[in-house]
């Protein structure tokens, strides 16, 4: 079998059963546990204006909080949706964090988001992929230490952060875009299944991802390729599916408006149908070890997300996958389990 993960991470996107302030609280001590486990990456996602999708519409100020808090894991963003900000401001506000954490930061891009969220940022959604192009374009202009009009350059220079750069999709052109640029490739947790294939596994549609991914890098380039996995672990299979059924079923209505079809409504149905992987340790194994996208993946990427237990079981979770699911045989490059410096 060849090395399944190296580079474990620990993923959010904020959804604890919070306030705001409280929710930042919860999600700083899960990624300093994540540190203390010896994870190698924390990611953050944004969203705008919707409770429910995510809790952080400014992921950059977070991970500057984050930042004077931890000292060696690396603090990434999946993603910065980047049609609905300037570029120039982007590149300015990232080289900033990343000087204020030593070099930590990966930064992520995408044009996600909601469709109602454009109009508030008087754009069309519609239009995401061209504005997308473009602003992509400046951002690396900026990086790069070019001219941005009026002899006006980056300041201060981005050093080598370009080469940090992470591109989403869902779509095999996408895959393309991210490796022609030489860019790492962030694979998602889940992706909606057609309605003439409703039973595909992830990997079907992942792989051919990948494969295209591969053949843009130009020659000499390392991939880098990140999968997300919707991943928790529990002491018993009892805590596990029965946490899972809460969160699952409270969310199975916004999976299915959201394209994904429900193969079903018992709770090993709920648990296919976004991918997920719940269990005890063993059984997490099992069920990761049974993916062939992870083959090919460079990190991989946990979130609890859509069961988001309570915090608490978050920690543990991160504590049981880290000592327990990542030494499993066939994985690589498991957590150090170091107290951080």
């Amino acid at each position: 079998m060849s090395a399944r993960i190296k580079k474990p991470g620990f993923f959010t996107r904020l959804l604890d059963d919070a306030g705001p302030a409280e929710r930042y609280s919860l999600v700083t001590e899960q990624i300093r546990t994540a540190e203390r486990f010896g994870y190698h990456t924390a990611w953050v996602a944004q969203h705008h204006f919707h409770r429910d999708e995510g809790g952080l519409p400014a992921p950059l100020v977070f991970l500057a909080h984050v930042a004077a808090r931890t000292s060696r894991i690396r603090l990434a963003i999946g993603v910065v949706t980047l049609p609905l900000e300037h570029p120039v401001r982007v590149a300015e506000d990232a080289v900033v964090l990343d000087l204020l954490s030593g070099g930590r930061l990966d930064l992520g891009l995408g044009t996600g988001g909601t469709p109602e969220s454009y109009a508030a940022f008087g754009h069309d959604h519609a239009d995401r992929a061209t504005i997308y192009d473009e602003y992509i374009a400046t951002l690396r202009k900026a990086l790069a230490g070019a001219d941005l009009g009026g002899g006006n350059r980056l300041y201060p220079a981005a050093g080598d952060l370009a080469s940090r750069i992470w591109q989403a999709t869902f779509s095999v052109p996408g895959g393309v875009r991210a490796g022609r640029a030489g860019d790492g490739l962030l694979l998602s947790r889940t992706q909606p299944r057609s309605k003439d294939n409703p039973a595909a596994d992830l990997h079907e549609l992942q792989l051919p991802i990948v494969e295209a991914y591969h053949a843009a890098l130009p020659a000499g380039a390392a991939p880098r390729i990140l999968a997300s996995r919707s991943v928790f672990v529990a002491d018993s299979r009892a805590e596990a599916r029965r946490l899972a059924e809460i969160g699952l079923r409270r969310v199975a209505a916004h999976f299915a408006g959201s394209g994904h079809i429900l193969r079903g409504d018992t709770l090993d149905d709920l648990i296919r149908t976004p991918d997920s992987h719940v269990g005890t340790p063993d059984e997490v194994a099992e069920s990761l070890a049974a993916d062939p996208t992870l083959d090919h993946a460079t990190e991989v990427a946990i979130q609890v997300h859509s069961i988001d237990p309570p915090h608490p079981l978050i920690l543990r979770s991160i504590e049981l996958f880290a000592t327990r699911v990542a030494p499993a045989p066939g994985w690589a490059d498991a957590p150090c389990l170091s107290e951080p410096a």
